[in-house]
């Protein structure tokens, strides 16, 4: 790839937003592995690395799910005991169950998220147990966790759209997200799966909760909503978003999913509005770029095409 110096947008601020937003970088763990082939651990390892030079601060490293389901995050293990933890920053996993939690555990993990669904038919496909029936199945894993000292996060996935049942009710999406953090989840990261979210949805959905500086927004590209969606969730006082350097990842649910946000473009967006987040856009860049020739297609990220060329 080409490249030319980073330029930066113009400054102009905007009322009713955050000072400053965590951005909770999910590419290591949701964009790669959603790659068809096995991406080498010493490559990984590489990409954390590279990113916590970028100056990211929460970087999710992977998921203790069983091989079989995520083949390409088979890994965990060896990927945790090479990783160079930095101080300050913070490497979460996702921990479908209990069996998860123990590996997590045992690789001395202190940051661990579980996965829920906001839709019947998703919580059958996904976790094989009821809407109502999951959260017996994640109780003892945050009860453990918490008692362990750990951070937990709760994901609630299909919280705008769902491709089997539609449109969700956000009354049902509240009530979800409602018995995560009742359950002593601190953090509530709200996920738009299949890209379908506008911002009076989003806007909607955040009034429906007491504490929306417990909550996260995680949206997906694929009507080319999410940088609108997320300004509407910073306006709403939400301060801590997910995404995927380069736009890495995809959904596969929908067959024009173009995956994650890509942090390159939030970054340009937050430079814009004047709101703090401690990345250094070149050098994320230049991350993106450098993993976009390893795996052998361009980046997804407009951001990084613009930049990187």
């Amino acid at each position: 790839m080409g490249s030319r110096e980073v330029g930066l947008p113009e400054t102009v601020g905007a009322s009713g937003l955050p000072d400053r937003v965590t951005i909770w970088e999910v590419g290591a763990r949701d964009g790669l592995q959603n790659e068809s082939s096995v991406v080498p651990v010493g490559v990984k390892l590489e990409f954390l690395d590279r990113l916590a030079d970028a100056g990211l601060t929460v970087l999710e490293a992977t998921s203790f799910v069983r091989p079989e389901w995520v083949p390409q995050l088979a890994d965990a293990e060896e990927l945790l005991a090479g990783l160079a933890r930095r101080p300050g920053v913070s490497y979460p996993v996702l921990v479908p169950n209990e069996r998860g939690l123990d590996r997590a555990l045992a690789a001395g993990v202190r940051h661990v998220a579980i996965f829920a669904s906001a839709t019947e038919t998703f919580a059958r496909r996904n976790l094989n147990r009821s809407l109502d029936e999951q959260f017996a199945m994640f109780e003892p894993v945050v009860a453990r966790a918490r008692a362990e000292g750990l951070d937990v996060r709760g994901y609630v996935s299909m919280c705008f759209g769902d491709p089997w049942e539609g449109a969700v009710p956000r009354e049902q999406v509240i009530g979800v997200g409602k018995r995560l953090l009742d359950m002593g989840c601190s953090q509530l990261s709200l996920g738009d799966t299949i890209g379908v979210a506008t911002p009076g949805q989003v806007t909607a959905l955040l009034a429906g909760f007491d504490d929306v500086g417990a909550l996260a927004v995680h949206f997906h590209d694929t009507y080319g909503q999410a940088l609108a969606n997320t300004l509407a969730a910073l306006q709403a006082g939400v301060r801590t978003v997910d995404s995927s350097a380069g736009g890495l990842g995809g959904c596969p649910y929908a067959e024009s999913a173009t995956g994650n946000l890509a942090t390159e473009d939030l970054v340009w967006m937050l430079d814009g509005l004047g709101v703090e987040h401690g990345v250094d856009l070149d050098a994320l860049a230049d991350t993106s770029a450098w993993l976009a020739g390893v795996l052998g297609r361009p980046s997804p990220s407009r951001v990084v095409r613009a930049l990187r060329g």
